[in-house]
């Protein structure tokens, strides 16, 4: 489950797992719950979702604007203002899945990639990560939704999805995230190293 190793320094700060339950196993997500032993030895539970692992892509246009789309999210029980995301399939490398739901949700291809970094969404109750990337150059085709997945896909200048943000319009994390990103890249402050696809 962890994915870099504790800091010798941090060792300190670990809680050492003593037994593991799966609680429920769905087709999507599983829950766990794990006895762990805290830095004081008292042994604790940890309850977690363990998630597949998920990409987000924020698409450029050679103008400024990024492609976005609007999903009713049923948790939330509210049509949200996203970048294009997917979950990542048993062994899929994260970029494929970047290009693959990019062109299903939103029907176009890229001639460059750059891959910004990473995501942990909910860290206290799940493993989910979600690798960020970058597309330009992009072209326009046909969408490959899959049956039961509804969304729009809109264009958005810069400043406008800046100031939604500003306003709580968009709420989504990765999204939000997203933006960060898209800011330092587009001041030049952080660098991208761009890929032909």
């Amino acid at each position: 489950m962890n994915i870099m190793p504790i800091d010798p320094q941090e060792q300190h700060l670990a809680e050492i797992p003593q037994s593991s339950e799966l609680v429920y196993d769905g087709s999507f997500l599983k829950v766990r719950r794990d006895m762990v032993r805290l830095p004081n030895a008292r042994v604790v539970s940890r309850e977690y979702v363990v998630h597949p692992g998920a990409v987000v892509v924020i698409p450029l246009f050679d103008d400024g604007r990024v492609l976005l789309e609007r999903q009713f999210r049923y948790p939330v029980e509210r049509v949200m203002t996203e970048f294009p995301a997917g979950k990542l399939d048993p062994g899929e490398d994260p970029l494929a899945c970047a290009k693959r739901e990019l062109l299903e949700e939103t029907g176009y291809t890229a001639a460059q990639w750059a891959r910004a970094g990473a995501l942990h969404l909910a860290i206290a109750y799940s493993t989910e990560i979600i690798h960020i990337y970058f597309a330009r150059g992009l072209s326009a085709g046909e969408r490959r939704l899959d049956e039961d997945e509804f969304l729009d896909v809109r264009t958005e200048a810069l400043p406008a999805l800046l100031a939604a943000c500003q306003r709580g319009e968009v709420t989504d994390a990765k999204t939000l995230t997203c933006m960060l990103w898209l800011q330092n890249a587009m001041s030049g402050a952080w660098q991208l190293d761009w890929q032909d696809a």
